[in-house]
């Protein structure tokens, strides 16, 4: 598809797909870990392969500003600075919460990478990103406006591009994964992801381990997905439709709240790190891994499964989380 072909370089790709032994045995399935936290980008994530379209269409629309939003310690945010700066474009994060006294995690990488940054309290985020918007037009800068996590039609088609990628390691590794699991928030990696999976016929049942959000956009989670799915999949002249119930979110996990560090993702990102040398973040993807080793473990159904986690990224955030350790 053409344009899956329309982006600017921004990572290292293909990300590698790794087995976890011990895990592997101490689970009783075969999990295996696709490393999204080594795309490259100022630390790597997941946000690399969204931004390579959006920072594409940017440049197409003659924009030399990247703006977004998200909290002090959003991964997306600090992508979205690093590749400003790559492209030698001004970024502008407007982010929940007051200016802290103390720079740490993604903030201070937020900071090193030149990114300005605008701390709003408890304002609207998404009335704020339009307000921006308009004086820096007002200033002579043109804005590239891009929405909470890069979730949108643009930005999902790094995920469905992302899904080409694996089935090509799935011929290398001669297996199909059974299933996917992988922190879902904004819902624009997982809108990217299935419909990947069905451009490119990918088997496995792709389940989104929810972090934070009910709702975005004003609409339920997995209806703004779909609505995501649907524009790109207009866009890229793709016929196939796909319905909600194709959407797989796992809520359970997330009473705790956005950020809140539990003693699940203490033991989750601990599990990885003492097994196989790997390290989660604090806030996604943690959670999420925790979800997955919880769902195979009560799943009735007992045969061994080819599993894949999806880890994307966010590291940088567990220095901002220190105390708990």
């Amino acid at each position: 598809m053409q344009q899956l072909e329309n982006k600017t370089n921004l990572g290292f790709f293909p990300t590698p797909v790794e087995f976890l032994p011990r895990i592997s045995a101490k689970y009783g399935h075969n999990i295996y870990i696709k490393r999204d936290d080594q795309t490259g980008l100022a630390s790597g994530g997941n946000k690399t392969r969204k931004l390579e379209y959006l920072a594409k269409n940017a440049l197409d629309l003659g924009a030399n500003a990247l703006i977004t939003i998200g909290g002090q310690q959003s991964n997306h945010c600090r992508q979205t600075a690093a590749a400003a700066a790559k492209l030698g474009l001004q970024s502008y994060l407007i982010l929940r919460g007051e200016k802290p006294e103390y720079f740490q995690g993604n903030l201070l990488l937020d900071k090193i990478l030149g990114a300005n940054l605008l701390f709003v309290g408890d304002k609207d985020l998404f009335q704020e990103i339009k307000i921006l918007a308009q004086q820096l037009k007002d200033k002579g800068i043109v804005p590239y406006q891009i929405t909470m996590g890069g979730s949108d039609d643009v930005g999902c088609l790094g995920y469905v591009n992302a899904i080409q990628e694996l089935k090509n390691q799935e011929d290398i590794l001669k297996l199909e994964f059974d299933e996917i699991y992988f922190s879902t928030s904004s819902g624009g990696t997982q809108a990217g992801m299935v419909l990947g999976k069905k451009i490119f016929d990918l088997n496995a049942k792709i389940i989104g381990v929810s972090n934070d959000k009910s709702n975005m956009d004003g609409l339920p989670l997995a209806e703004y997905i779909l609505k995501v799915i649907n524009s790109a999949r207009k866009n890229l002249s793709f016929e196939p439709e796909i319905s909600i119930s194709e959407i797989h979110i796992s809520k359970q996990y997330n009473e705790a709240g956005y950020g809140v560090f539990t003693e699940n993702e203490q033991f989750a990102i601990t599990e990885l790190a003492q097994n196989e040398g790997i390290i989660l973040d604090p806030v996604y993807t943690a959670r999420a891994f925790f979800g997955m080793l919880d769902m195979l473990k009560n799943q009735q159904n007992k045969h061994k499964k080819n599993i894949l986690f999806w880890h994307t990224g966010g590291q940088s955030a567990n220095f901002s989380y220190n105390t708990f350790f």
